[in-house]
């Protein structure tokens, strides 16, 4: 692990978050050595956060071993130039075994998935998570989304939590995620704990959550598309909003809309992506399933006209 604090590595990234997809050979196997000239050329595109076997990467496919192959090969990638976090979820023995297989695979922090199938209490999410936090020193991200819905009554407890250091926010809900806010922040004032916008192709919503005091986002974009994503991260920094609004319109929108065209395309079409940029990263595993050839038709339409946005704006 790295010797700077997470959480304060992450309060002002440089660049986006990435959240690379895990890359399988043609017999069905990891591909490592395709995922690790991913993570390279994300960290060299200006990743300021690697976040291994999450979502995006397929967290709910992997065995235990290939989880901790995975890992440790985005650390030695990372090599101590930005952090890296993985994902740990299911039952809580299963969440605090992945954390742990985390840990030793050299992990800087945890994204913690939500439990199981089941929809539980407050009470028991909350418990969940502090023995998640307690099986290890990494620092921990909750996700919030599907069964893992907190109130912000929770989300201070959890905020109290050693170990617990911020919220990752898959729901949408902007009224839920201010009061949190402001809760957080009333009964912990003074208290650095982070909030992320996690929802598919986040840069979409970033400015209502950037106006709730969110400021971090992940981005799936960044994996097949980083110079896109680079330039909107910086435009938001900068309050470029001709940039940002351009972008949006042009690029992410119809991205969005094409996403919405097929259940589990928030992973799949980001892979598809990755491929068509020139890397094969292989196939999702079932139960996720290909996006229709003419959907890949139309997301590599998608880039190029990203592209064609960015040549403008340098042409201003």
């Amino acid at each position: 692990m790295t010797s700077a604090p997470l959480a304060a590595r992450l309060t002002a990234p440089s660049g986006p978050l990435f959240f690379p997809v895990t890359a399988y050979a043609p017999d069905g196997g990891l591909g490592l050595d395709v995922f690790r000239t991913h993570v390279r050329r994300g960290i060299e595109a200006g990743a300021a956060a690697v976040f291994a076997c999450c979502g995006t990467g397929e967290f709910h496919a992997l065995t235990p071993e290939e989880f901790t192959a995975t890992v440790r090969a985005a650390v030695e990638e990372s090599a101590g130039r930005v952090p890296v976090l993985a994902g740990a979820g299911y039952g809580t023995a299963l969440a605090v075994r992945y954390a742990r297989l985390a840990e030793e695979s050299g992990a800087d922090g945890l994204l913690a998935m939500p439990p199981y199938l089941v929809h539980a209490g407050q009470e028991g999410l909350v418990r969940h998570y502090r023995e998640v936090a307690a099986a290890t020193p990494l620092p921990v991200i909750v996700y919030q989304r599907d069964n893992a819905v907190f109130t912000p009554e929770s989300v201070v407890e959890l905020a109290r939590t050693d170990g617990v250091v911020g919220l990752k926010d898959g729901l949408g809900d902007l009224d839920l995620m201010q009061r949190t806010v402001s809760a957080v922040r009333t009964e912990l004032p003074g208290e650095e704990f982070l909030y992320f916008n996690g929802l598919p192709t986040a840069e979409q919503t970033q400015l209502a959550y950037r106006a709730l005091g969110v400021p971090l986002y992940s981005s799936a974009v960044f994996c097949f598309a980083p110079e896109i994503a680079v330039a909107f991260h910086r435009a938001l920094r900068e309050g470029d909003d001709t940039t940002v609004h351009r972008l949006l319109d042009g690029f992410y929108r119809p991205f969005v809309e094409l996403r919405a065209q097929g259940r589990g395309y928030a992973v799949a079409l980001v892979k598809a992506g990755v491929r068509l940029r020139g890397l094969d990263v292989g196939e999702v595993r079932t139960p996720l399933r290909e996006p229709a050839e003419e959907h890949v038709k139309q997301l590599a339409r998608i880039i190029e006209r990203g592209q064609e946005l960015l040549a403008e704006g340098a042409g201003r």
